[in-house]
């Protein structure tokens, strides 16, 4: 086979190939934007090659999580690791917690859906969904068949076994047998080849990415566009203002406390972010948000490939903010604003529900529905927060996009700041 057929060596995409792909993924989103726009609902008609970018970042991902996390947890001694994980779990709880209370501030501040008229909403059926308890939602970390969990993609479970495997794998490397060592050292590098295989395959998946991109963001703004230009655009700007806020003084906070400069992180992190923003999908984008951290940031293989998955599941700092506005617009727009007591109740649902989220498009909506559950809205069929539940629906891709990138952004900052607790980052990747 010649070699001009080759990305990058003179072939006939040799110029799509040598541009930068940062630049061709926002070239593809503002495209897109505007093709949208232009066009219409007529331009569903790309769907396809939207989601065959979304379902090549979804077939990597429970393979990545599976390497990754038990070469990492196979990688640092037991303790070590436990140090890691209380931190990480730490950092993603109480950032979670602290981005519902601002989401709830900004939303009582500007008062969303005050003045809203739901009767203008056409009736529809709403989903329905039931509440998991604490209990139950614990116990379903831990899976009955390692192998269902992977076929049916369930994200926490494959994370507590790939764990587990990787920590008794760390134990075996140590053991005084010299049979088991042999067979545990075999094993790690295995596992680190398969690491390896997946982020090459990473590499060739974000070359579709500028395409996938358009058709993404084309199919969202022909479709929704017109719908967040009317009575949602206060809704809408106050789930993006908190967004913002939380970045900046939150993120912002935490990486100037370990030593980060903020525009230095942005700068570093920002395909991960873009990639998060289009595709609406935090663990979709994880191989993305890996790479970015090692080969940008300079942080070590055995804190990222731990926290960067987890965070992928349970660090929900953006559907959190996303799920406090909505709840606040809901009760607001029929007549039932929310008491001291209820908001306080939406911090705690919240921060239990984000524990066993689904980082793909979409998962936030499920999510708030669980939270109008547990502060006495819940939504059935007829009723007035069901109509105004259907409002938010209709926008929902759109507020999407903005609490995805948040949520890997948050991802990026919390591993940051706990590698460089565990003397676990390359310094010299921050020195311009």
């Amino acid at each position: 086979m010649s070699s001009t057929n080759s990305p990058g060596t003179g072939g006939m995409f040799d110029w799509y190939f040598k541009t930068n792909l940062l630049m061709r993924i926002l070239i593809g989103l503002i495209a897109g934007a505007v093709v949208g726009l232009i066009v219409g609902p007529p331009i569903q008609v790309i769907q396809p090659l939207g989601s065959l970018f979304v379902r090549l970042l979804q077939m990597i991902v429970v393979p990545v999580i599976f390497f990754t996390l038990v070469v990492g947890a196979a990688s640092v001694s037991p303790a070590r690791l436990g140090r890691i994980g209380v931190k990480t779990v730490l950092f993603y709880l109480v950032t979670s917690a602290v981005a519902i209370l601002l989401g709830l501030i900004v939303g009582n501040v500007l008062r969303v859906g005050t003045g809203v008229d739901i009767a203008v909403v056409e009736e529809g059926r709403a989903l329905e969904v039931e509440a998991p308890s604490l209990v139950e939602t614990l116990l379903q970390i831990v899976p009955t068949n390692p192998f269902q969990a992977f076929t049916e993609g369930a994200v926490l479970q494959i994370i507590f076994f790939a764990i587990v495997f990787g920590i008794s794998l760390s134990y075996l490397q140590i053991s005084d047998t010299e049979r088991l060592k042999s067979a545990a050292d075999i094993l790690f590098r295995f596992f680190d080849g398969g690491a390896e295989i997946m982020f090459k395959i990473v590499r060739g998946v974000l070359q579709y990415a500028p395409i996938g991109v358009f058709a993404l963001i084309a199919v969202v703004f022909g479709t929704q566009g017109a719908e967040v230009v009317g009575p949602l655009a206060l809704v809408t700007f106050a789930v993006y203002l908190a967004l913002v806020l939380h970045l900046l003084i939150v993120y912002g906070g935490i990486l100037r406390i370990y030593g980060f400069g903020l525009p230095k992180f942005i700068r570093r992190g920002r395909e991960a972010m873009v990639t998060a923003f289009v595709s609406r999908s935090s663990g979709g984008t994880l191989p993305v948000t890996m790479r970015n951290v090692s080969e940008g940031m300079g942080v070590g293989r055995p804190t990222y490939s731990f926290s960067l998955p987890l965070g992928a599941t349970i660090n929900m700092d953006g559907t959190a903010i996303y799920m406090a506005v909505c709840v606040l617009f809901i009760a607001n727009a029929i007549g039932m604003p929310l008491t001291i007591a209820q908001q306080m109740m939406v911090v705690i649902t919240a921060v239990l529900a984000s524990i066993g989220t689904a980082g793909v498009p979409g998962a936030g909506a499920i999510m708030l529905l669980m939270v109008l559950s547990a502060v006495g809205l819940p939504v059935t069929e007829g009723t007035p927060q069901a109509l105004a539940y259907a409002m938010i629906l209709g926008i929902d891709a759109i507020l999407d996009m903005g609490r995805t990138g948040l949520n890997v952004t948050g991802d990026m900052a919390v591993t940051n700041c706990v590698a460089k607790s565990e003397n676990d980052v390359d310094l010299s990747y921050w020195k311009d």
